[in-house]
C-alpha cells in the first residue's frame, strides 16, 4: 500500500503514537524491557513548563502516524549550541521507503533554522541500514569516542 506522508511538528496528542513507535523501536534493538519513559514523561518534558525536546511526526492519511525524529538542544563546549537528534522511528512495515529521510531531512532543517552549529546523532554499529543512509548523506561516523551514560539506578548511589 502506498502512503500519502505528511512531514510535520509533532503535537501533545501524538505522544500516544510516538510512544508506541519508541516501544517497537526497543524491541527492534533487542531490548524491549529498557523503555521505562511514560506518557505522563514525555507530556512533562515535551510540552511542561520547561519543555527539553521537540519532534517531527510522518503522518499517513492512511495509517496515522508511522514515523518519529525525536530531538533537542545540547552544547558543545567546543562549537556551542548543537541539535542532538535522539532517535528516528519508522513502523517496521514502513521501513525503506523514504520517510526516515524525510523526517531527517526536517530536522536539518530545524537545525538550520536554529542556527545549530552542530548536528549530532549516534547510531548502533549493527544497524547497516542505518549506517549506509549515514554513509550517503556525507556524515561523519566516528568510531574514536566511547559512548558513557549512567542509569538512574547509578546516579542515586553516586
Amino acid at each position: 500500500m502506498s502512503l500519502t506522508i505528511t512531514i510535520r511538528k509533532g503535537t501533545q496528542q501524538d505522544l500516544p503514537a510516538v510512544h508506541a513507535l519508541i516501544v517497537e523501536l526497543a524491541v527492534y534493538e533487542n531490548a524491549p524491557n529498557e523503555v521505562t519513559n511514560t506518557l505522563q514523561d514525555m507530556e512533562r518534558d515535551g510540552f511542561g513548563e520547561e519543555p527539553i525536546f521537540e519532534f517531527y511526526v510522518a503522518d499517513s492519511k492512511e495509517e496515522g502516524i508511522v514515523g518519529i525524529a525525536l530531538y533537542y538542544t545540547a552544547y558543545s563546549t567546543w562549537k556551542g549550541k548543537m541539535l542532538f537528534l535522539e532517535d528516528i522511528v519508522i513502523t517496521e512495515r514502513h521501513r525503506r521507503k523514504g520517510f526516515g529521510r524525510l523526517l531527517f531531512n526536517a530536522v536539518v532543517e530545524a537545525a538550520k533554522a536554529g542556527q545549530y552549529k552542530r548536528m549530532k546523532w549516534q547510531v548502533l554499529d549493527w544497524n547497516e541500514p542505518a549506517i549506509n543512509f549515514y554513509k550517503s548523506i556525507g556524515s561523519n561516523l566516528d568510531g574514536e569516542w566511547i559512548n558513557c551514560n549512567l542509569t538512574e539506578q547509578q546516579l542515586q548511589q553516586f
